[in-house]
């Protein structure tokens, strides 16, 4: 196997590198399940394809391997239903650069660090990234970066154009994992030290998702970048163990909620009892009284769990916003 060559979300060719890979890749960490699909898109392949089910190897596999594709390589009548079903938004590399330029900027407190836009396209800065006096390259890296309803993660990863579906070069990519990994190469001489502070890097970026195919291409797409600054600064390929451990941070980082919630999509239940009386009065028990009353903390889903990293100890990602109150 080619690992350059890894460029579409064929989970045949993930599979042909390591089983256990597209295993991890597929694990919803909050409920020790696969995640689901989330999505009715794919009904017409069978009843375990339903919007409730989870996701599992062999229907993606096989004869089965282009079942999950990027959305540039879906059917013009595909990316409709969708936006207009779920209002999945299309966002062009050429934005997400400008926008990611934006968080730059604040952070650097300074224009055009990583690259100059230009139209519809940028021009990539050579020089080494300069830092503030009161900042360094570690602070950097370690900086915590989420995109919310993350797609495909366009903004945090960049390895094609998702305008045209075309590869973008590793000098050339614009995501905010790609500019970390960007500075990692920048400040580090070894081996050791350059995957330690990768994975510090992976550690620092989060994203969520509602959709289970898009879910799975974002997880895919930041293994694959891993892969694709491996070769390119080493010129071999990355050990699987390695592999395996980014893909756990991965899984852990890049999770399936509903991000208006913050629970497992579709997992509130308001369940009906219907009294035996002369008119079968009905009446709701167990009534979801987050959504009942629009309150976030009340839910009776299931509130989605991540990683915190510096303990090691899985944290409801909703504690985040009780700490801001």
């Amino acid at each position: 196997m080619n690992f350059s060559e890894l460029v579409d979300a064929n989970e045949n060719n993930l599979l042909n590198i390591d089983y256990y890979l597209l295993d991890i890749l597929l694990k919803d960490r909050t409920t020790n399940k696969n995640i689901i699909w989330a999505t009715d898109t794919y009904e017409p392949h069978g009843k375990n394809y339903s919007a409730s089910s989870h996701i599992l190897i062999e229907q993606i596999i096989g004869k089965h391997g282009q079942v999950i594709r990027p959305r540039i390589r879906k059917s013009q009548s595909e990316q409709f239903k969708r936006i207009n079903d779920k209002g999945e938004v299309f966002t062009p590399s050429w934005i997400c650069n400008k926008q990611n330029n934006l968080a730059d900027e604040s952070w650097f407190q300074k224009r055009n660090v990583f690259n100059i836009t230009k139209g519809n396209e940028w021009i990539t800065n050579p020089a080494k990234i300069d830092f503030p006096k009161d900042k360094n390259w570690i602070e950097y890296i370690k900086s915590i970066r989420l995109e919310v309803s993350c797609g495909e993660a366009p903004y945090i990863v960049s390895r094609y154009d998702t305008t045209t579906g075309k590869i973008i070069g590793t000098n050339n990519r614009i995501g905010l994992l790609d500019r970390k990994i960007r500075i990692v190469n920048e400040n580090t001489t070894t081996k050791e030290e350059w995957k330690k502070y990768v994975i510090e890097s992976y550690k620092s970026v989060f994203g969520y998702e509602w959709q289970g195919d898009s879910l799975l291409i974002a997880r895919e797409n930041l293994l694959y970048t891993y892969i694709d600054y491996y070769l390119e600064r080493f010129k071999e390929k990355p050990y699987i163990e390695d592999l395996k451990e980014i893909a756990e941070i991965i899984s852990w980082n890049f999770f399936q909620m509903d991000g208006i919630k913050f629970v497992i999509p579709n997992s509130c239940k308001n369940e009906l009892e219907i009294d035996h009386t002369l008119f079968g009065e009905q009446r709701i028990k167990n009534e979801c009284l987050g959504c009942k009353k629009n309150n976030i903390f009340l839910h009776n889903g299931t509130y989605v769990k991540i990683m915190n990293w510096e303990t090691h100890k899985p944290i409801k990602f909703i504690s985040l916003l009780k700490n801001k109150k």
